[in-house]
């Protein structure tokens, strides 16, 4: 299980820190609109839900193996809510540009989604 996770880590780091790295640029560079919410805020929540979502993969293919797809399912959902419920003050606050901003964390959200179905494909594979 400890291989696994440093395997997943080694691949996750270098992903967020490069997605990060670009979205930061582009905020600071390219777009004249004061976002919501940092960069590195999106980028903890999406990098600390994914660690967290396949750390529980892992979990649940070692002692349920049968189980694994169905626990990415239900993962992905709690994924949504909590993307919702992180949204909320944004939604919810007086700002301008929210469709800008809602773009802005629902971008990685997509990207960060396609990386953690590679690895949980990987490992229901496995077997």
């Amino acid at each position: 299980m400890k291989n696994e996770l440093l395997a997943f880590l080694e691949r996750l780091l270098p992903f967020s820190i490069l997605l990060w790295l670009i979205q930061f640029l582009l905020q600071q560079y390219v777009f004249e609109v004061e976002f919501y919410y940092s960069s590195f805020s999106i980028y903890l929540f999406h990098f600390l839900a994914t660690f967290l979502i396949y750390l529980s993969l892992v979990f649940v293919y070692k002692n349920f193996t049968d189980k694994t797809g169905f626990a990415f399912m239900g993962l992905s959902l709690f994924k949504m809510v909590a993307a919702v419920i992180f949204l909320l003050p944004l939604v919810l606050s007086e700002v301008n540009a929210v469709f800008v901003n809602v773009l802005a964390f629902f971008i990685p959200y997509f990207l960060f989604l396609v990386f953690e179905t590679l690895y949980a494909v990987k490992l229901i594979n496995k077997t």
